[in-house]
């Protein structure tokens, strides 16, 4: 495993600010690297059946809601037909990266208070539609292992090329490994100078254990010397395996 972060503890995580590629201010070299993201991500879906994935990180304030707006955001530019569902029923912020509201979402679909046309926000961008958490439930990790969640998102799969869902920190709470038996694989992001080795492998384990597949590693936060913007994003493809096959 090429060096991801530091083995050092952060007593308190630090959040970067969040910025999409809508922002006309972003670095060149920032937008370039999700291009990149985003090639690595459909060739590590090509040999899946399915073409929904998750996003998500070991640990919280690691970058994964920003690099799901921003993979979504890079794969509607192909004019693919995507959809983003913020999955993360305890801590949302899709909302506030598209400048969405939030009074309904996922929670009120799954609780039967909405249907889908009400709660999805069609072309946020051309060929990219969103559907925001809506108000916190009282059980997110059931609702999203529940059976009705499955068939959800046969349903979406069936209209949309590309469903992406933001997670929560997959050592924090169980509700993204009872998602992992009904997508493709899940995108791990990690933070550098934050993200430790053992909470990464730790969440590659858990992955593995729940029979999931990791699609790959992203490492955020990379300084860029001599640039004005001192970070970018990188994917590291070679992580890709499913829980039957060696790790490389």
């Amino acid at each position: 495993m090429p060096t991801i972060a530091s083995k050092k503890k952060i007593s308190a995580p630090q959040r970067s600010k969040r910025r999409t590629l809508l922002d006309p201010n972003i670095a060149f070299q920032v937008t370039e690297a999700y291009k990149n993201l985003r090639t690595n991500i459909t060739f590590a879906l090509a040999t899946k059946e399915s073409k929904i994935f998750a996003v998500s990180s070991s640990m919280a304030a690691e970058g994964k809601s920003t690099c799901a707006a921003n993979i979504a955001i890079t794969m509607a530019q192909t004019k693919s037909k995507v959809l983003l569902i913020d999955c993360d029923l305890r801590k949302p912020v899709q909302h506030k990266m598209f400048k969405l509201k939030n009074a309904k979402g996922l929670s009120t679909l799954r609780s039967g208070i909405h249907s889908f046309k009400e709660v999805v926000n069609e072309q946020v961008i051309p060929y990219l539609d969103v559907v925001t958490c809506g108000p916190i439930p009282p059980n997110p990790s059931e609702m999203l292992a529940s059976n009705n969640m499955k068939v959800l998102l046969e349903e979406l799969s069936k209209y949309y090329d590309y469903v992406i869902l933001d997670t929560p920190p997959i050592n924090v709470v169980t509700d993204t490994l009872t998602l992992v038996n009904n997508i493709a694989g899940i995108v791990l992001i990690a933070k550098q100078g934050q993200s430790t080795y053992d909470a990464l492998g730790e969440a590659i384990d858990a992955v593995k254990f729940a029979n999931g597949s990791i699609l790959g590693v992203v490492v955020n936060n990379v300084n860029i010397s001599g640039g004005k913007y001192n970070y970018k994003y990188k994917y590291k493809y070679r992580y890709s395996y499913s829980a039957d096959s060696s790790e490389t």
